[in-house]
C-alpha cells in the first residue's frame, strides 16, 4: 500500500478565475499535489501570487504578454490551439496523459457563471480518468460514487447534489438521514446537511453526486 500511496501523482491546476490564497496553494503542495499547472490566464494569477508554475498550457490568447515573457524560462510553455477543449481541458488532458490520478482546481469559478459552470461539469465529464476536486472559498467539491466512508468534524456542514431521477443516496452520520432518495438538479437536494459525529458514510447507486464539504473544517482538523 505504502508504494502505491508514493506512485500517485497529483497536481495542481490553476485557471483564470477568483485567485485563490497563496496559502491554500502551499497547503495543497504539502499535502503532495506538488505539481502546478497553470491553465493559460490562471498564470498571471500565479505571478501575482510570487508562484513559479511547472507548466503553462492553453491557446496562451488569455495570458499577458508580460507574464508569458516573465516565464519564458523559468517553467515550460506548452501552446495547444485546438479549440475543442477549454484550457483547464487541454491541463487535465495533459495531466492524465502523464500519470497524474488527482487533480486539484483553483480559479474554476468567479464572476463568469458560464466557465463556473463548465469547470463544474468537467469534474463529471473527466471523473473515469482523473480524481477531480473543485475549492472555491470556504467550499470542497468532488464528485463521489458506489460506497464511500469519510471522516468529518461534528457540525461540519455537508451539502449533496444530484444530477438526474435515477441516481440514488443512503446516508449514516448526516443530521438529516437519506434514504435511497433521489436529488435531482432543479427539483431537490440536500443543501447545508450536517454531520452528527466524527464518521458519515454514503451510499450511492446508478450514478454520480457532487459533495460539497468545508475546506476549513477538513484543513484545520487534518481530514483532507
Amino acid at each position: 500500500m505504502r508504494n502505491k500511496i508514493e506512485s500517485m501523482k497529483k497536481c495542481i491546476i490553476l485557471a483564470n478565475g477568483d485567485a485563490p490564497k497563496k496559502s491554500e496553494i502551499t497547503f495543497f503542495r504539502k499535502k503532495g499535489y506538488s505539481t502546478l499547472i497553470c491553465a493559460d490566464g490562471g498564470a498571471d494569477t500565479a505571478k501575482k501570487l510570487k508562484l513559479i508554475p511547472d507548466y503553462i498550457i492553453g491557446d496562451l490568447d488569455s495570458i499577458s504578454s508580460n507574464t508569458l515573457l516573465h516565464y519564458q524560462e523559468k517553467c515550460r510553455i506548452i501552446k495547444m490551439k485546438r479549440q475543442n477543449d477549454t484550457d483547464v481541458e487541454k491541463c487535465l488532458k495533459f495531466a492524465i496523459k502523464n500519470g497524474y490520478t488527482e487533480a486539484i482546481l483553483l480559479g474554476a469559478t468567479g464572476s463568469r457563471l458560464d466557465h463556473s459552470f463548465c469547470n463544474l461539469g468537467i469534474v463529471l465529464k473527466f471523473y473515469d480518468a482523473i480524481k477531480i476536486k473543485i475549492l472555491h472559498d470556504d467550499s470542497l467539491l468532488e464528485a463521489i460514487s458506489g460506497s464511500i466512508t469519510f471522516a468529518t468534524k461534528k457540525n461540519e456542514t455537508i451539502s449533496l447534489y444530484g444530477i438526474d431521477e435515477k441516481t440514488k443516496i443512503s446516508s449514516r452520520g448526516l443530521k438529516y438521514r437519506l434514504k435511497n432518495m433521489a436529488l435531482p438538479f432543479g427539483k431537490k437536494e440536500s443543501t447545508s446537511n450536517v454531520a452528527n459525529g466524527n464518521i458519515v458514510e454514503l451510499n450511492i447507486t446508478k450514478g454520480k453526486m457532487f459533495l460539497i464539504r468545508d475546506f476549513n473544517v477538513m484543513k484545520n482538523n487534518d481530514l483532507f
